[in-house]
């Protein structure tokens, strides 16, 4: 049955009340047409729970604009949803992503994450290609789909909408990834569900990373917001040392904009329930709203939270992630690149969901709290154990 206006409906009694679904909800495929945005692609889904987000088709379909009853939950930078076509990969010394960073989720790989590396290419055989230079955060996120479909799917009287693609990011002489991605919201629901496969479809033995910089906005993100996450421990700080302090921010406790802050990152160590899924949100209890990610260990091991919380360009970042913060060549190093042979994949299952009101806020801290607890300390003592990511 699909819940809509409190009450419940099955298939029928919703088509006896409307022509078309989209009266009450639905996936739509339109075209923004101004500034840096024109071109781009975008598929608009509403729910009809008041919950509304799109996907940008020709940015990787990552999740542009997200909102609930009319209050933001994704960000939105003043970079804006620049056009792929305008994007310099290679510009201003591997930093230009930061140019085209905007959106709840921008998606970070296939082959690198994090900052700027030079690493080995001696796998793709190629004389002239002895290295390959790496940009922030990878390519992926500013190459478009090819979309394959979207629509609605009734399931009983169950109805989902749901839109795919294929993202590939490939090179003679190099890398032949695909992203396959399925994003998926039921009528009636809170909540969007990404189902991503990477796969080698070429047949050089290629290296994978993987990251979702998951960025949530204002009013989520306010003065007293609360970071919520199973952390058994605090491996790594941007900035810790004699300048932990400096900024007077800590992970826990969120501040309102600040005037000349620098970011901060923090490298956590999160538990898992027994099923494998480990779950972090950030919650304003002021305004009685919230936003959770749900991912599984296995395939995210690792977990950042970045904060940008400059006037201005005010954002809380929640970053699963295939790697330690340590980069590239540090990955290689230790072992933990993945690699894949033609043919091979990894999967991602997410799902991103919005907390309406206190007792689901409540319920969401306890899901939290029963797999761990977390420090109470602003500034809790950085342990350095980059634990070995096994099975790579």
């Amino acid at each position: 049955m699909v819940m809509l206006n409190g009450r419940t409906y099955s298939r029928r009694e919703l088509a006896e009340r409307a022509g078309m679904l989209s009266q009450f909800a639905g996936v739509r495929l339109m075209e923004l047409s101004d500034g840096v945005e024109r071109g781009i692609r975008m598929l608009e889904f509403r729910t009809g729970s008041g919950l509304r987000f799109t996907a940008l088709v020709d940015r990787a379909l990552d999740i542009a604009d997200c909102e609930f009853k009319g209050q933001a939950i994704g960000w939105n930078s003043p970079a804006g949803f620049r056009h792929p076509g305008l994007h310099e990969y290679e510009g201003e010394g591997g930093l230009g992503w930061a140019r085209s960073f905007s959106g709840l989720l921008v998606t970070c790989g296939l082959d690198h994450i994090l900052f700027m590396n030079t690493v080995p290419a001696d796998n793709y055989v190629y004389s002239p290609k002895p290295t390959v230079s790496h940009s922030l955060h990878g390519r992926v996120g500013t190459i478009p789909a090819k979309l394959t479909g979207y629509g609605e799917e009734w399931r009983g009287d169950e109805c989902v909408l749901w839109a795919e693609g294929v993202v590939q990011q490939s090179a003679v002489f190099g890398e032949d990834l695909q992203l396959i991605r399925r994003i998926e919201a039921d009528v009636g629901g809170n909540a969007i569900r990404i189902s991503d496969r990477v796969v080698n479809h070429g047949f050089y033995r290629t290296p994978h990373m993987y990251c979702y910089h998951i960025n949530v906005g204002h009013p989520v993100l306010d003065e007293g917001s609360r970071y919520l996450a199973p952390i058994s421990d605090v491996v790594w700080a941007a900035h810790a040392g004699a300048d932990y302090r400096k900024q007077g921010v800590g992970y826990l406790t969120l501040p309102g904009p600040k005037f000349d802050f620098h970011e901060q990152v923090w490298q956590h160590e999160i538990g898992a329930d027994d099923s494998g899924k480990q779950f972090v949100a950030l919650v304003n209890d002021r305004v009685g709203l919230g936003f959770e990610v749900e991912t599984r260990k296995a395939q995210f091991p690792c977990l950042y939270e970045w904060q940008n919380l400059q006037a201005g360009q005010y954002a809380l970042g929640i970053e699963p992630s295939t790697n330690h913060v340590l980069g590239n060549n540090s990955a290689r190093e230790r072992g933990e690149m993945i690699w894949l042979q033609h043919g091979e994949e990894r999967r991602y299952d997410s799902v991103f969901r919005v907390l309406d009101g206190a007792a689901e806020i409540a319920a969401s801290e306890a899901r939290i709290r029963a797999i761990s607890g977390q420090p109470d300390d602003e500034y809790p003592a950085v342990s350095g154990n980059h634990v070995k990511i096994k099975g790579r």
